[in-house]
C-alpha cells in the first residue's frame, strides 16, 4: 500500500471517529426523548384508552434513527443518519389503533344573521 494511501485511510477513520462521537452524544439525546415519548405514550393510553396518532410516527421515525445511529456507529452502514440524511419514515402501527377524535359539527350559516 504505498504512503498516500495510508494517509487517506488514516484521515478517514479519523473522521469517522469524529462522526461516531458525535452520534454518540446525539443517541444519549433522542434516548431521553425516546423515553418521554414512552411515558407521554402511556399517560394518553390511559387517560383516552388508545394511543396518540402523532406519538406513534414520531416513535417509531425516534426509533428507526437510534437503529441508523447503531448501525453506523457499529460499522454496518456508511450512511450517516440524520441530519446528513433524510429523517426516517414512520412505519404504520402494528400494535392498537390511535385515538381517533371525531370532527365537531358545525352549523350551517347559509342564511344572514339576525340583528
Amino acid at each position: 500500500m504505498s504512503e498516500q494511501n495510508k494517509e487517506l485511510e488514516r484521515e478517514s477513520i479519523l473522521l469517522r471517529i469524529l462522526w461516531m462521537v458525535l452520534f454518540t452524544i446525539v443517541w444519549q439525546l433522542a434516548e431521553v426523548v425516546l423515553g418521554a415519548v414512552v411515558l407521554l405514550q402511556l399517560g394518553y393510553r390511559l387517560f383516552y384508552g388508545a394511543p396518540n396518532a402523532g406519538l406513534l410516527g414520531f416513535g417509531d421515525s425516534l426509533s428507526q434513527y437510534l437503529a441508523q445511529i447503531g448501525r453506523f456507529g457499529t460499522f454496518n452502514s456508511d450512511e450517516k443518519p440524520w441530519p446528513l440524511a433524510d429523517w426516517p419514515t414512520p412505519q404504520p402501527p402494528q400494535g392498537e389503533a390511535a385515538h381517533a377524535v371525531p370532527p365537531a359539527a358545525h352549523p350551517v350559516r347559509d342564511e344572514e344573521p339576525k340583528l
